[in-house]
């Protein structure tokens, strides 16, 4: 598209290909036949221009593959120059003449004297070889290793946006278009490179071929004196030794420009005026530093003092531009959020809630900032990846912001705007609580860990070894705070599975099993498949094994529409992750049973409505059975066990309904949910 429309706007492009091969050609010519003074003086002149024409090129590119030729015209370059040198050769020898140009550059610029010429033009071969034309060469030669280094992190990073969807297919092609130039260009410039330096010693045999053959020619053949010689030769040797020096020195500036440019939003000039007098201030220190070298008895006074008024002068301009352009965008910024304001649509943002968001009085900044030590996001991102290995949840991102309306220690744990958990730190104090093994008590400041609500102390940190030796458990504030979320996030798992949450686990699932997931959608809709994964979180049962819970909701999803009795078909077949849940470290999981009169009177209260079936208990009965279960409960709690009650499958979801409220810590699983293998112990019966 780019070139239909450059060749249109510019019809001699149409032949650019023909132009070029016969300036190829021509270059060759003048190495073979001999050119007139006349036609060579304007090749001179135009070999010149063409450098300078080159160098200015480089300073209005924004990055090196905006000039993608500037290889090839290296080559083109150094071969055209060699040309015009062997033409040029020929008529010194052969005449001791070769145009104008040489001639004025001879006795013009080095003053006639061909000692200065010779010292000049060793000058300059020194600066183009040694510094110039060697330091591009190495940059070219890093640039181009480092580029091809990137690629593969390149390559990966185009692939991982692409399958994002944060770019589409003919984007990731361009970019990857774009990157196989930028390491083809590199590594052209690595090799064209040598092109200049080959050209900068064959520069300096030429012209001591010319000098020597013009002496053996002068003294021999035409019968000059040594000095007349010397003089006649040297001056036509040395002219155009700088009448190609001087171009070969303005390409390879070229080429190193073009090999250290960056990428930029602008040209050279005004990237460079623009950083350099970024900050008025090292222009006033370099102001402050010529005044003073100007006031050094014995340097002289009146190029210090200009420089240092006209570098003063450029911070006072900067200073005040600068002031001018904040006032400007702050003034811009504030008609942006009027007009924002003004507009209907301006007030959906409000409308947004964050999944889950931490908000902190000031005094819990540090936990927060990087710069002060806080390693709290640190330990966001490890609580996220535990929950994820845990219960195969990802947790959306968690904002946290501070709240000017908290107490100075104060923080709130949020789920879409709702506050669901609240708590104080005191972050130069550690807590300490008691695991009911010590026996010593400590001095400190009474308070409640949040997590759990179990008695603790805050006390200093020259107290935190005396604490951990009598048996306390001591933990910092992030900890305190880590501790809270983690928890909040395990009691509120089924409210962050959103269905978009939903449709990404059965994308993940895709990717591997695409029939399953192929078969579950005729079966089941989106929204069903969330209500069992949430029926599932509600009670802490793990979804990581996604490929099992989807195999059972194909299997019964067709004939069983309760959503409560799927949730049971799932749990059963996840027995072996249950049973591992509340297996003890001896092997067996300790269980408190239902009397069978129990159990019957559950089932009694069941009734059958058009919404399914609900449980339709008497509220006294109900009463006395929590309270039942709840001395049983504390019993096994007391021993150290994790509370488990064990009940046929009938009963079990409607056991967990009337448990729900008054003992959500409470563990309800049916016989069906216990493994092969697994050994269940008895330590009590609820009965009426």
């Amino acid at each position: 598209m780019a070139e239909a429309r450059g060749t249109t706007s510019y019809p001699w492009l149409k032949h650019s290909d023909l132009l070029v091969a016969v300036a190829l050609v021509m270059a060759v010519i003048l190495m073979i036949i001999p050119v007139p003074t006349t036609l060579l003086d304007f090749l001179l002149a135009f070999n010149i221009t063409f450098a300078l024409l080159i160098l200015l090129a480089t300073f209005y590119i924004r990055r090196p593959l905006d000039f993608s030729v500037f290889p090839s015209i290296l080559l083109f370059t150094t071969l055209f120059r060699l040309g015009l040198n062997v033409s040029t050769t020929r008529w010194i020898l052969l005449q001791g003449y070769a145009g104008r140009i040489i001639l004025a550059f001879g006795q013009f610029v080095v003053g006639g004297n061909y000692v200065v010429g010779a010292v000049i033009f060793l000058i300059l071969f020194i600066i183009q070889f040694i510094v110039i034309t060697r330091g591009a060469e190495r940059v070219a030669e890093v640039a181009a290793r480092f580029t091809l280094d990137a690629m593969p992190g390149k390559q990966m990073s185009i692939d991982a946006d692409l399958n994002a969807g944060l770019i589409d297919e003919k984007e990731a092609r361009r970019r990857r278009e774009e990157i196989q130039r930028e390491a083809d260009f590199y590594g052209a410039m690595d090799g064209a490179s040598k092109f200049v330096k080959g050209d900068a010693i064959a520069g300096v045999f030429i012209t001591l071929v010319n000098i020597i053959g013009g002496l053996i020619i002068g003294v021999l053949q035409r019968g000059l004196t040594l000095g007349e010689a010397l003089q006649t030769y040297t001056l036509l040797t040395v002219g155009d030794g700088l009448v190609a020096q001087i171009p070969a020195l303005i390409i390879s500036t070229a080429t190193a420009v073009i090999v250290s440019r960056a990428a930029a939003e602008h040209d050279l000039g005004v990237e460079l005026l623009k950083q350099i007098t970024y900050h008025p201030r090292p222009l006033v220190i370099g102001a402050s530093i010529l005044a003073l070298f100007g006031a050094v008895p014995g340097l002289p006074t009146l190029p210090f003092w200009t420089l240092a008024v006209l570098v003063g002068s450029m911070a006072y301009v900067m200073r005040r531009t600068a002031k001018a352009e904040r006032i400007k965008k702050i003034e811009e910024e504030r008609k942006k959020e009027e007009e924002e304001v003004r507009k209907p649509e301006s007030v959906l943002s409000l409308l947004q809630v964050d999944p889950m968001e931490i908000e902190i009085g000031y005094s819990l900044i540090p936990l927060v900032d990087p710069k002060q030590g806080g390693d709290l996001l640190d330990r966001i991102t490890m609580i996220r990846r535990q929950i994820a290995l845990e219960l195969g949840l990802v947790v959306p991102p968690i904002r946290i912001r501070d709240n000017m309306q908290l107490k100075p220690n104060e923080y709130v744990i949020k789920i879409r705007g709702v506050e669901v958990g609240r708590g104080e730190l005191m972050v130069d104090y550690y807590l300490a609580m008691n695991p009911g093994t010590a026996k010593e008590k400590i001095e400190g400041i009474e308070t409640r860990e949040p997590a759990f609500g179990l008695p603790a102390l805050w006390i200093p940190p020259e107290e935190r070894e005396k604490a951990e030796w009598l048996g306390y458990t001591v933990v910092d504030p992030p900890a305190v705070l880590a501790t809270h979320l983690t928890e909040i996030i395990k009691r509120y798992a089924a409210e962050l599975l959103t269905r978009q949450e939903v449709q990404n686990l059965i994308d993940l699932v895709r990717g591997q099993h695409p029939a399953l997931i192929e078969e579950l959608n005729r079966v089941m809709n989106l929204g069903d498949i969330q209500k069992v994964l949430q029926g599932l979180l509600k009670e802490g049962v793990p979804i990581r094994d996604l490929v099992t819970i989807f195999e059972t909701l194909a299997d019964y999803g067709r004939l069983i529409k309760d959503i409560d009795l799927l949730i049971e078909y799932v749990r059963q077949s996840l027995a072996r992750q249950i049973s591992k849940i509340y297996q003890t470290s001896e092997g067996f999981i300790p269980v408190v049973t239902l009397a069978p009169d129990v159990e019957e009177a559950i089932k009694n209260a069941l009734q059958k409505t058009e919404t399914g079936v609900t449980l339709a208990m008497d509220p006294r009965k109900m009463r006395t059975l929590i309270e039942k279960i709840a001395s049983e409960v504390e019993k096994l709690a007391s021993l150290g066990y994790t509370p488990v009650i064990l009940c046929h499958p009938s009963v079990r979801p409607y056991l967990r309904k009337i448990l729900e409220g008054a003992l959500p810590q409470v563990a309800v699983i049916s016989y069906n949910e216990v493994a092969s293998g697994v050994e269940v112990k008895s330590m009590g019966m609820v009965s009426f």
